[in-house]
């Protein structure tokens, strides 16, 4: 059973930087493919950042490209989502998830729809503070 659990949450001034932690109770983490999607009140799930088990290049929603950085250690099997900048509008919970998605088309065609994801985390709260 795959386990995964978010640490690294808290409340920042914009501007600011955070480095969340997702911790996998996983003996395949490293053939997971691995995201983070995040989700404000009201609103839809929105994708934020995927990392493929092919070590591929990572993939960024539009609004956090450029200022969030997401990479893995599969000898710990933990994957982290940096991020800098930040601004009111990326206060959320900030969830990550795991599955195999298939082969290196199917990633890139699918890793950023929640649909494609069977485990998930609890997630880790990000408030920013204008």
């Amino acid at each position: 059973q795959v386990r995964l659990v978010e640490s690294g949450g808290g409340l920042v001034q914009a501007g600011g930087s955070l480095t969340l932690s997702c911790a996998a109770s996983d003996d395949n983490f490293s053939r997971r493919d691995m995201a983070w999607f995040r989700q404000a009140p009201g609103k839809e799930r929105e994708f934020v950042s995927a990392i493929g088990r092919f070590a591929s290049v990572p993939k960024y929603g539009e609004a956090v490209m450029g200022r969030f950085t997401t990479f893995r250690d599969n000898t710990k099997t933990t994957m982290f989502l940096k991020m800098d900048s930040l601004k009111p509008e990326d206060t959320a919970l900030y969830i990550c998830a795991s599955d195999r998605l298939g082969n290196a088309e199917r990633w890139h065609q699918y890793a950023s729809n929640p649909l494609s994801y069977e485990y998930w985390g609890q997630g880790t709260q990000v408030t920013v503070s204008s």
